[in-house]
C-alpha cells in the first residue's frame, strides 16, 4: 500500500469519475469531520466507542472482503511476500 498527497484539485477532479456509492461514503466522511469540529474542544477529547465511528462497516457491502482475515491474509501475501527473489 501507498500514500499519495493530491492537492485539492486533484482531489475535485477525480470525485465526478468515482461511483455513486463511493461519493456517499465520501460525502458521510466529510459530514463526519464537519460534526466533529463543531463540537466543543472538551467534547472532542471524549473516547468515541470505535463501532460508532462512522468510517465502520463502509465496505459491509463489499464481497471480496465477506471474509476481513483471509482478505488481509492475501493483501500482506501479495504485498510483502518477497519468497520469490530466492527461487532460482
Amino acid at each position: 500500500m501507498y500514500s499519495v498527497v493530491m492537492t485539492n484539485e486533484e482531489l475535485i477532479k477525480e470525485i465526478p469519475n468515482l461511483p455513486k456509492e463511493v461519493k456517499l461514503r465520501i460525502e458521510k466522511i466529510i459530514d463526519a469531520f464537519r460534526k466533529k469540529e463543531k463540537q466543543p474542544l472538551g467534547d472532542r477529547e471524549k473516547r468515541i466507542p470505535l463501532r460508532d465511528e462512522p468510517f465502520v462497516g463502509m465496505w459491509a457491502d463489499r464481497e471480496d472482503m465477506k471474509d476481513s482475515v483471509e482478505w488481509v491474509r492475501n493483501v500482506r501475501r501479495t504485498h510483502w511476500d518477497r519468497s520469490h527473489r530466492w527461487k532460482e
